[in-house]
Parts: C-alpha cells; structure tokens; sequence
C-alpha cells in the first residue's frame, strides 16, 4: 500500500531541558499524520516536572512560522535564547540561535521581517530584525511590561503588524504596543481583561480580539482600537469547563468559529464568531470534543486549509486524579464541520496500540504549528 500524499506539516517542539528539538509529522488530506524527523534548536526547553499541575511554559505561542512559510521561531526557555529553522520540504535546518534579550522566553511573533518574543522570568518584550538567510539582529534594550509579577502567557502581532498584543496572566492585564515604521515599540497600552489570568488568544478579522481566561474558565473577545485601548464585545463567556488555556480559530482569513482547550477537563470548548463579534458557545455543556480518554488538553493548531484541529494531549500522573502533562504524550486530531462541530479522527488516541497514534512525545513537549 502506498503512503498518503503529503498535503502539509504539523510541527510540535519537545522542550526538553537537556535539548530542545522539533518534531515534523507529515500531514495527509484526509488529516493523518505520520511522523517525520526530529531537529534540535540548539538550545534548552523548560523540561516538565512530574508533580506539577500547569505546564512548564504556561504560555500560548512558544512556536511560530513565518507567513512565507520558510521559517520557524522556537523559544529555548532553559537557555534563554531564540531559536531560527529553515523549513526544508520534510526537513528543518537550523540557521540562527540567539540569546532572547531576557530570561525565561515563553512566547515568540513574526511579522514580515520583525520578530518579538515575551519573557515571564524578567516580565520584558524584546525585538529583532529578520534578515533573508533567517539571521535575527536585536533591535536594542528589552522593553519592561512594568509590573515583575506580570506572568506573561503570550505575545503576538495585530493581522497589519502596528501593534504587538501581550496577555499578562497573574495581573489580568492585556497589554497593547504600538509597532513604529522602524520596528520599535514604547511602553504598552495597559487594559484589564474581562476575567481573571487572561491566557492564550487569537484574532479573528482585522480588530477582534479572542482571549481565554483560566480563572473563570472562560473566553471573551474585544476590538482594539488603533491607540491600543480594548474594548470589550463578549465579556467572560464560559466555557463550563476547567482549565482554559490555549484558544484558536478554524480560519486565519474568514473565522467563524474558536476553540478553547479545556487543560483540567479534557475538553475542547467551540464557540460561534458572530457577525457582531460576540461569542456564544456551539454546545451548552462546552463539550463540542473530549479528548482520547478526557486527558488534558494543552496546546492547539489548525491546518492552514482550515479544517483540521491538532491538540497536544498529556496522559495523567499515577499519583493525581488530574490530568497532567507528566506522562507520555500525544496528539488528539479533529475534523472540523461546516457547523464548527468535531469529529475525532479514526486512529488517534492516547494509547501506543491505537493505529496512527503519533506516540512517544516528550512529556512538557509544548508549542505546536500546523500548515
């Protein structure tokens, strides 16, 4: 029998302390995944300790690929540096690794050829420019988020790159920096979320703004204003879950839907994008999936053809009745309906006789791309 066509990739990164690496799966039409090679950054991830509740980054974002498709940004928190790999068709060559300008990276953006990364150690954004053969130049002295306790869960560019977005976790602050011509940014626009510790987001459009909040096990979303003010639509919809964390959408140019993944539950909240940009939940329950054996559900991506769901997914502690990312991990994957439904795909479960089980992922493996 032969191999299924390659349509695309999904990349996941390990996040080890003793040697941070990306592992390629090869990505089939029908949203099969089959598992390529595996490429150091060069740096050190986070690694994962057996008795914690939360994973090692706690952020949304430690991966990201540049819109052209030739790179990919890593960060290595255990190193404090930034990681650059060229993407090689099924391959990935390592081509630049710099220190991030702060300590504990947790979270990387591109937009054309401006990199900024967050780090929750030193609570400070730091810039660089990205020249053709994907070598970074640091654009000078990080920019401080003012408050040491800031938590950062995730940095990430506006759609039109004028501003950079910073969600502050422990505070319950959203952070908005305006982006000059010459790619620098001054201090942030400060706005409180809509519920307590604001985590991962999205976009959806131009100015709408979807944030997870894991103190209400929430989401909300908000416009953004060209001087960096929020304003709320949607404020602290519930998930009925426990655990939001990770938040994306089924569409970069034409979302209608977003899904929460719920870490404690083992769930995927879906949530409708109405054309107001309010968000109302596909299932009462906040059950639109369960992952394989309800194991936590950690960080998310979507295809870029908008219609597969790949969860990073964490087996449980022997010693908790809590679903941690300690054990074996995994990949869960979803068909996407029209209607926003999930559909799990036949073959993908937590367990290593399951066919097609993309097994053997480093517990604390975190940050996930999907083309």
């Amino acid at each position: 029998m032969s191999s299924p066509v390659t349509v695309g990739a999904v990349y996941v990164m390990s996040n080890q302390d003793t040697g941070n690496s990306i592992t390629v799966f090869n990505r089939a039409a029908d949203g099969s995944l089959t598992r390529g090679g595996t490429f150091p950054t060069g740096g050190l991830g986070a690694g994962n300790s057996i008795d914690s509740q939360n994973d090692s980054l706690t952020s949304q974002g430690a991966l990201a690929k540049s819109a052209d498709g030739r790179f990919l940004f890593a960060v290595d928190a255990g190193s404090n540096e930034v990681s650059v790999l060229a993407i090689k068709g099924q391959t990935l060559e390592p081509v630049h690794r710099v220190p991030s300008g702060g300590t504990f990276p947790n979270s990387v953006t591109i937009h054309d050829n401006l990199v900024y990364v967050v780090h929750r150690g030193s609570a400070t954004v730091a810039g660089f420019t990205l020249d053709n053969d994907g070598k970074l130049t640091s654009l000078g002295c990080p920019t401080p988020l003012g408050d040491t306790n800031a938590t950062s869960a995730q940095i990430r560019f506006t759609p039109d790159g004028s501003q950079l977005v910073v969600t502050e976790r422990i505070t319950g602050v959203i952070d908005v920096f305006a982006v000059d011509s010459n790619g620098y940014i001054g201090p942030p626009r400060k706005n409180t979320s809509s519920g307590p510790q604001p985590f991962g987001f999205t976009f959806a459009g131009q100015d709408l703004l979807i944030v997870s909040e894991l103190g209400d096990a929430a989401a909300s979303s908000y416009r953004i204003a060209p001087d960096g003010t929020l304003t709320v639509v949607s404020g602290s919809v519930s998930t009925s879950e426990q655990g939001a964390c990770w938040v994306v959408t089924n569409s970069v140019t034409n979302p209608r839907f977003a899904y929460v993944s719920n870490a404690v539950s083992g769930t995927i909240s879906g949530y409708t994008i109405n054309t107001d940009g309010t968000l109302s939940l596909l299932t009462p329950d906040g059950h639109t999936a369960i992952t394989p054996d309800a194991h936590a559900a950690l960080d998310s991506a979507v295809s870029s053809d908008g219609q597969f769901l790949y969860i990073l997914t964490a087996g449980f502690n022997e010693l908790s009745d809590r679903a941690v990312p300690c054990n074996k991990m995994t990949i869960s994957a979803f068909k996407i309906g029209t209607d926003g439904s999930l559909d799990s795909l036949p073959g993908f479960g937590t367990r290593d006789n399951d066919p097609g089980t993309p097994v053997g992922l480093a517990p604390g493996s975190q940050g996930i791309v999907a083309v």
